[in-house]
This record gives C-alpha cells, sequence and structure tokens, in this order.
C-alpha cells in the first residue's frame, strides 16, 4: 500500500485527514470544488484573529468545514421581517427558552453558523448549544435564498437542528423542515403569508400577514 496516499474523509463536509501522520500536529484540509486542497480554520484561530483585529469584530461570514464564507450583504425587506418577526417571538417566545436573533450557532470546532433566529432550552448558555440542543431556526432569505434552501439545510440536517423555518422576505412564503431522519427532513412543506406557522416542538407559531407583513410586489 502506497503509505502517503492513507487518508480519510471526515464526515458530508469533506474535511480530510492523514492517518500516517500520528506523531506530527499537522492540520487537517479541507478540498473546494476545483480539487485543490484547502487548510481549514479551527475556532482557537477564528477567535484569535478577531482578538487580534485580523478579522472585524462586524464581518459577516459563517465557517463550514473550516472555509470561510461570505455572507451576503442584508436588504431592506430581510431587516423590515426580520424586524417584525423578532418582536413577535420576543412576546411569545416561552419562558423556560433561550431566543436570540443572529446568535453564533457553533455546531464543532471547524463550523459555525448565525442563523436569524435560534431557540433552545434555557438551562444551555448562550454560545454553549450545539445543533442537537436547538428546538429551531428561522432564516430569511432575499439574496440568500438559494442557500438557505440548499445546502445550510443540509448543514443543519446533519447537526442534528430539529426544526428549521427559511421564509423568502418577498413572498413571505416559509418554507418548514422537520421530522429529521438519517437522510435529512422528511417533512417539507411550504405556508404562505396568510397561514400560521407553527413550531412542531416548542410553542410558537405565527401568521406574517398578521404581523403587518405583505408580499413585495414585482
Amino acid at each position: 500500500m502506497n503509505e502517503h496516499l492513507r487518508t480519510i474523509r471526515n464526515d458530508t463536509l469533506g474535511v480530510r485527514r492523514d492517518l500516517t501522520r500520528p506523531a506530527l500536529p499537522w492540520p487537517d484540509t479541507t478540498q473546494a470544488a476545483e480539487g485543490m486542497p484547502r487548510r481549514p480554520w479551527t475556532r482557537a484561530e477564528i477567535e484569535a484573529m478577531v482578538a487580534a483585529g485580523i478579522i472585524d469584530e462586524d464581518e459577516r461570514f459563517e465557517l463550514i468545514g473550516g472555509e470561510v464564507v461570505p455572507m451576503s450583504p442584508k436588504g431592506a425587506r430581510h431587516e423590515l421581517v426580520k424586524m417584525h418577526l423578532s418582536r413577535h417571538l420576543i412576546l411569545t417566545c416561552p419562558a423556560d427558552l433561550n431566543m436570540l436573533s443572529e446568535t453564533t450557532l457553533w455546531l464543532d470546532e471547524i463550523s459555525f453558523v448565525e442563523p436569524d433566529v435560534c431557540i433552545w432550552p434555557r438551562a444551555i448558555p448562550p454560545v454553549s448549544q450545539r445543533g442537537h440542543d436547538v428546538l429551531l431556526v428561522v432564516e430569511i432569505a432575499d439574496t440568500s435564498l438559494r442557500y438557505d434552501l440548499g445546502r445550510k439545510i443540509g448543514i443543519y440536517a446533519a447537526y442534528g437542528v430539529a426544526e428549521v423555518w427559511v421564509i423568502d422576505a418577498d413572498s413571505l412564503v416559509t418554507r418548514v423542515h422537520r421530522a429529521l431522519g438519517a437522510a435529512g427532513y422528511r417533512e417539507i412543506h411550504d405556508l404562505g403569508p396568510d397561514q400560521e406557522v407553527a413550531a412542531g416542538r416548542v410553542d410558537l407559531r405565527v401568521t406574517l400577514s398578521a404581523l403587518g407583513l405583505e408580499p413585495q410586489q414585482p
């Protein structure tokens, strides 16, 4: 066997680990679409770069499998929907739950996302929650709709997030993902702005039109 080729892939995020280097602290690598290897960043390294001012505290990005993924700029519709929805959830969220907007959700040491709304049990302090602790994530998407409905849903499922709502900021259609199984979310359905969206694991519900929101006219 050619020993320098002994590598394995670590889960669906494509992290590669060299099994022939047990005595040396070699970093893992990730692999981009064109096949070139990348050195993945870790949580400790990202936090150190923020502390050193290399990365600005307000810079918007997510860390997916060790790769820094810039986030799309937020449009006016995104902020409008988030404002009304956040106000409603703050008023109606049960006392035994934490509800934060745009909090960092660390999935493991090389991955974090920043959902628009994250809800999990109050017994778990902020930033200590992991994917399997989260009862509901809400993403409000305008320019990021394709990403939020595609790759990001796969990431949430892979890390055990119980339920995800993706709200199209323009049409106000909410795509609900729940009933997590081995192959991802088994139940996926769309609800319009005049229909009530009710969470499966927590006592939360909302009708977007009742918040004074209307679909964006073409």
